[in-house]
């Protein structure tokens, strides 16, 4: 206590150290506190999370399906579609959502506000699919034929021809640069979205491809068909 004394002295800064270190150990002991409570709380919410993913989120074995099964009022509803809708995907990045329908158009909506914000026109027929690339910049969808659409400007970019028959199902895959599409053609294609060319068609289903998509990753495409098969691919050398 004496050196402090002495120590202060020597620097003339009275008061200094009480200010810098008086409740400091109080304060210390208040965060250690505050860690406990929040790994209390943590720890709770992965055994809640655990028993959900045994059980059956969310732990439906206890309620009925009136409780977990979602019903009205619901938050929005989104007028506008003159036919069936088809398909719905969420913008990557913003909140805005797209819909396809059997009308031939694309429309885009707020989930947030549940307004409406534009349609995007060229499709000539149902327009059974829809996908963003990674960046959420570009969209492609299909009808009998593949379409891509700059996002941002809602501008009908290119066509990408060579299915011989309405195409069923469309994917990107991770960094947004490849594109495959399967088709009642029996084929899938690989598309370079940086030339907008057909790099691969894949042989070997004996029905209607009806659904493709990327695995993790991006090394390998799945595919499921009519004919009652799920064939992977890969990407590399088809």
């Amino acid at each position: 206590m004496d050196a402090l004394e002495a120590f202060k002295k020597e620097v003339d800064m009275p008061g200094e150290v009480e200010r810098k270190y008086c409740g400091l150990l109080e304060k210390k002991w208040t965060s250690v506190i505050r860690l406990q409570k929040k790994v209390m709380e943590l720890e709770a919410k992965l055994s809640e999370a655990e028993k959900e993913y045994i059980d059956g989120a969310p732990t439906r074995n206890k309620r009925t399906p009136s409780e977990w099964i979602p019903r009205p009022p619901e938050k929005f509803c989104l007028v506008g579609h003159r036919a069936p809708i088809t398909k719905v995907v969420f913008h990557p990045v913003f909140s805005v959502m797209v819909s396809a329908s059997e009308d031939a158009s694309l429309r885009v909506w707020d989930f947030e506000t549940g307004e409406y914000e534009k349609s995007l026109k060229g499709h000539t027929d149902s327009v059974q699919d829809i996908a963003f690339d990674q960046t959420g910049k570009l969209l492609a969808s299909e009808d009998a034929s593949l379409r891509v659409w700059d996002f941002e400007t809602g501008e009908y970019e290119k066509s990408l021809k060579g299915h011989t028959d309405s195409v069923q199902d469309i994917a990107f895959d991770q960094t947004g640069k490849l594109l495959v599409s399967c088709s009642a053609d029996m084929t899938i294609k690989l598309w370079d979205f940086q030339t907008y060319e057909c790099i691969k068609t894949l042989h070997g289903h004996d029905h209607n491809v009806s659904s493709v998509t990327f695995m993790s990753g991006g090394d390998f495409v799945l595919s499921s068909s009519r004919d009652k098969t799920i064939k992977m691919w890969e990407v590399a050398t088809g």
